[in-house]
């Protein structure tokens, strides 16, 4: 499987909800700051989403499997994949890992479509963006 590490980072008690775990919310944040971090090494950086082509990658579809507890203090890995490529569309692999041990902590698949950011529709992806993204691609089986 070819993945690539796109976010890294200590859980902090703000991350913490009232059951004294990581809130689901921010499993979802940490998967979206991975998704711009992976955007950047397809070409899609800042300057290209905001002053550029004006394109992004939005989520459409989550399925997540919540695999173990993330408490404070604990280091979090974020690496994702490609399974799918279509026309408009990408199905990201999302997998977190925690602690020295690297133990699975959290397993998601999004779709997400990419949106032309002017007119809030979703885009053909771009030749070159497709080339960047064949590369990570992990197939169904991942």
């Amino acid at each position: 499987m070819t993945e690539t590490e796109v976010y890294r980072a200590i859980v902090t008690t703000a991350d913490i909800d009232h059951l004294g775990h990581m809130n689901v919310g921010r499993y979802m944040g940490i998967c979206g700051d991975g998704v711009f971090a992976f955007q950047a090494l397809l070409g899609l950086d800042h300057a290209d989403i905001r002053d550029g082509r004006q394109i992004s990658f939005a989520a459409v579809h989550a399925e997540c499997d919540f695999r173990s507890e993330v408490r404070v203090g604990e280091t979090l890995a974020l690496f994702m994949s490609v399974l799918e490529i279509g026309n408009r569309s990408v199905l990201f692999r999302h997998r977190m890992t925690a602690g020295l041990d690297a133990r699975p902590v959290f397993d998601a698949r999004l779709r997400s479509a990419l949106m032309d950011l002017r007119t809030r529709r979703a885009v053909p992806i771009p030749d070159d963006i497709r080339a960047r993204l064949e590369p990570h691609l992990a197939g169904p089986a991942a």
